[in-house]
């Protein structure tokens, strides 16, 4: 390659990199990011089935005051104590139900 061959590319090399690194801060890569999460957002608005539910502190239509008060009791009353506990040494063994050996 000659002199002249040689600056020219060195030259339009340099416009290259000039230009190439001046593309990558054209444009933001991110300027959709507040719609990120719309469509989640969209869904849990579609599938809720009263909005202001929340708002109201009312008890379901056809509730009855007396059952939803023994239903909470006896929910509370679960935790007074606790479980009883569990033999594992039971599980499989009894009946030849599936099993491949026989």
């Amino acid at each position: 390659m000659s002199k002249m061959n040689t600056s020219k590319v060195t030259h339009w090399g340099a416009w290259l990199l000039v230009i190439l690194s001046a593309t990558g801060c054209a444009n933001t890569p991110y300027a959709d990011a507040p719609q990120w999460g719309q469509s989640v957002r969209h869904a849990v608005k579609a599938q809720t089935l009263n909005p202001q539910a929340g708002q109201k502190n009312m008890p379901p239509p056809g509730a009855d005051g007396v059952a939803m008060k023994s239903t909470i009791d006896r929910y509370q009353s679960s935790f007074d104590k606790p479980p009883a506990p569990v033999n594992v040494m039971n599980i499989g063994v009894g009946g030849a139900v599936g099993s491949a050996g026989r």
